[in-house]
């Protein structure tokens, strides 16, 4: 089984020895230096007259956040099939600055290929600036993401429940998180309804739900993080006629949990982090939940099932109960849940829901700052009149045509504690065609740059 590696690289401020410098203020580019050909527009030229190549960038007045990352990668994709071991970044913008060496740290990250002669590529070693930059931020929120595409690009054959939980048990040993197993004896035991009744239709006891835990020394606030872990989704009983290629991917809300996690950690940050991951597949079998089940949740909530392609809010169900129950200081949920966020707002932001309503302008601040953007949609107890039910609590969706994003986001509701300030986010941007800010793979790796801004950098959030 493959292991995700991130390189060692040093991130250093000041010059130093390096194979290529990228120059993003033409003024300053060493001089009698004739161009090898031109490149783009405002791409002046990639020089190759002297020992060093240099690329020069004009790149004018620094935009948004996402709109100097999205410059960047589409300047910096020229560099494809040149892989320089150190590279300097010339530049006096810290927005430009920041965006390119984002990029260049995106780009290190191999997905997973099993090719028969798939080659590893050179490795970038030392990335150098002329101004400080915040490196152990930089690093942290590059290696966290891609962790996230890395898992998922997986195959689903490659990554089963049972396959997820080793890797999760080597990093939790190697980071020295303490970890919790509810397999599904366990939660079965606990009543975990709503869980099993996706799980169960699974051959294999391989479903769980799993807790990491990063505890600091002195810790400040508790936080908590959830996630989707569906490794296939075949839509069960409501089998998917289209769009089932690609499901490996339906675990990405897990993958960010997880990796705001292995941030923090790496970050020593004195936030107390609890990740909760519901693992499962959706599969067809006799044992598979059908539409117009009666299911009794955890928390004793009984759903009317209604279309057992809404597996996501099943799983994430009982799993919001069991970490709101600890009672933290903030929870954020991430899940692929919805196609209506997708054809809300489309594949370039996602959707998020808060139960504060105080919060919506530092959350969209925090997408805006960190380039992983994020648009408010409501959660105003009206909209239950969609999954009102004769028979149940609750129906799990509304049966025809409606806002299921938010009707989605009304039904999770019912599963977190009271008091509990919670934040879901609707992946919307798990993948995106040519790239998303610094990332250029369609797998974006969405969720840990916005994750880090708010809790870490937001003072509405503190």
């Amino acid at each position: 089984m493959q292991t995700y590696a991130f390189p060692n690289i040093e991130l250093v401020t000041g010059q130093t020895d390096s194979d290529l410098t990228i120059c993003l203020n033409p003024a300053s580019a060493p001089q009698g230096l004739a161009a090898s050909k031109t490149l783009a527009p405002k791409v002046k030229a990639w020089l190759l007259t002297q020992d060093q190549p240099t690329l020069v960038i004009e790149t004018g007045e620094a935009k948004s956040t996402f709109d100097c990352q999205t410059q960047a990668r589409k300047w910096l994709a020229k560099l494809d099939g040149f892989q320089p071991k150190r590279i300097h970044v010339q530049g006096s913008d810290p927005a430009w600055v920041k965006a390119v060496v984002e990029v260049l740290l995106a780009r290190q990250v191999q997905l997973p290929s099993f090719k028969k002669d798939t080659q590893a590529p050179v490795a970038l070693e030392r990335l150098s600036t002329d101004i400080a930059l915040d490196a152990p931020r930089l690093l942290a929120e590059a290696r966290a993401n891609g962790l996230v595409r890395w898992l998922s690009a997986l195959p689903a054959s490659e990554l089963t429940p049972a396959h997820y939980r080793v890797i999760l048990e080597a990093l939790a040993r190697d980071h020295g998180w303490q970890v919790e197993l509810f397999d599904q004896t366990k939660l079965d035991g606990l009543g975990a309804g709503a869980f099993l009744a996706v799980s169960k239709g699974s051959d294999n006891d391989e479903a769980a739900i799993m807790r990491l835990r990063y505890r600091p020394a002195s810790p400040k606030r508790k936080v908590a993080f959830v996630g989707k872990g569906l490794c296939f989704d075949t839509g069960g009983y409501n089998l998917k006629t289209s769009h089932m290629f690609g499901m490996n991917g339906d675990m990405g809300g897990s993958a960010v949990a997880l990796a705001n996690l292995l941030a923090l950690t790496e970050l020593g940050s004195d936030l107390e982090v609890d990740c909760w991951l519901a693992l499962a597949e959706n599969h067809i079998g006799p044992k598979a939940y059908k539409p117009n089940d009666l299911v009794r949740a955890l928390n004793g909530t009984t759903i009317e099932v209604v279309d057992t392609d809404a597996e996501g809010r099943m799983v994430l169900a009982d799993t919001l109960t069991l970490a709101s129950r600890e009672a933290p200081d903030l929870l954020f949920d991430y899940a692929t849940l919805t196609g209506a966020c997708i054809r809300a707002i489309g594949t370039a932001q996602s959707g998020v829901f808060t139960s504060r309503d105080d919060w919506r302008e530092a959350l969209v601040q925090a997408g805006r700052q960190s380039g992983e953007r994020v648009w408010p949609f409501p959660l105003d107890e009206d909209y239950d009149s969609n999954i009102e039910s004769d028979v149940a609590d609750v129906k799990q969706c509304h049966p025809g045509s409606s806002c299921d994003h938010i009707d989605a986001a009304r039904f999770l509701s019912r599963f977190v504690e009271k008091g509990v300030n919670w934040v879901h986010v609707d992946l919307s941007a798990c993948e995106n065609k040519g790239g998303l800010g610094p990332v250029a793979t369609e797998v974006t790796g969405f969720g840990v740059r916005f994750t880090l801004r708010a809790l870490l950098d937001s003072p509405a959030l503190q």
